[in-house]
């Protein structure tokens, strides 16, 4: 099978909205105090952004107009597969430590503030290729869906540095910066399904 930038965009599409549900399951699951099954969810999620990366690497490869969107991407999977492995793999193993001894729980904050660093870091990259999307949609007429997009995007992008230079707590109880990402996400999503012009 041939990948052309439409088909890679639209399989980007796909992984894009995939990511975007995992996220929404595991934080209903959450809210609800519910066994979250953090290994499958989280596993899922590490094989949908090396997949994401990929295609978005091969899409950057190919395009000229939108390569700063593409790249965007490529950057915001790849930050998520550090995220996701840092939540797999440390998390587990520095809640233990930091329950069995006493003045170990400034180093679990640590890892856990690392974690969320990298994971708003992610979703300020979405919001840009959101942007960058969004604005090559109004430009082939789609004001509506394109300036939504361009909007959330730039709105995902300030809640997330916010909350990068103000610390998590910066909305309260409010999930603006990650609640603005995934659906920055799912709009990027619906703008690459809508195939954006090929160069």
């Amino acid at each position: 099978m041939e990948f052309t930038l439409k088909r890679t965009m639209h399989v980007m599409a796909i992984l894009l909205i995939i990511a975007a549900v995992t996220q929404a399951i595991y934080t209903a699951l959450y809210i609800a105090e519910a066994n979250v099954p953090r290994q499958l969810l989280w596993g899922s999620e590490g094989l949908i952004f090396v997949l994401l990366a990929a295609f978005a690497g091969s899409a950057l490869a190919d395009s000229k107009r939108y390569s700063l969107g593409f790249s965007a991407i490529l950057v915001a999977a790849t930050l998520n597969v550090v995220q996701v492995g840092v939540g797999l793999t440390l998390f587990g193993s520095f809640g233990e430590t930091a329950g069995a001894i006493d003045g170990f729980g400034p180093a679990m904050s640590g890892i856990v503030a690392f974690s969320f660093m990298v994971y708003n870091a992610a979703k300020i990259l979405l919001g840009l290729a959101a942007l960058v999307f969004g604005m090559a949609k109004m430009a082939q007429g789609a004001k509506a869906l394109g300036g939504l997009t361009a909007f959330v995007g730039v709105f995902a992008m300030i809640a997330n540095t916010a909350s990068m230079a103000m610390g998590r707590e910066v909305f309260g109880e409010l999930p603006l910066a990650g609640g603005s990402g995934v659906l920055a996400t799912l709009l990027l999503a619906v703008c690459l399904f809508g195939a954006v012009q090929e160069d």
